[in-house]
């Protein structure tokens, strides 16, 4: 086999996964985003399980699941305090 058809293949298959990389990242990137949504929403499932003896309770939609989710635990603090001192 020439050379020129060595490099001709490995050059095809280098821009083909150039291409093909470059979706997989943004799916891989959503999947994480979704996978920390959904262990917000189960965190915050939790806290109104526990929270009904003192009266706490936090709505678990899109953007509080979201908050919990990507922020952690300064998040679900945030949410306390909004929900205790602001909205009561």
């Amino acid at each position: 086999m020439e050379p020129v058809y060595v490099f001709s293949i490995l050059g095809g298959i280098i821009i083909l996964l150039l291409v093909a990389g470059a979706p997989l990242r943004s799916m891989r990137w959503a999947g994480q985003v979704l996978v920390k949504v959904v262990i917000g929403a189960l965190f915050l499932f939790f806290i109104n399980a526990f929270g009904t003896s003192i009266g706490l309770h936090i709505p678990i939609n899109l953007t509080t699941a979201g908050i919990s989710g990507l922020l952690g635990l300064p998040g679900v603090a945030a949410l306390i305090i909004i929900k205790m001192v602001i909205l009561s």
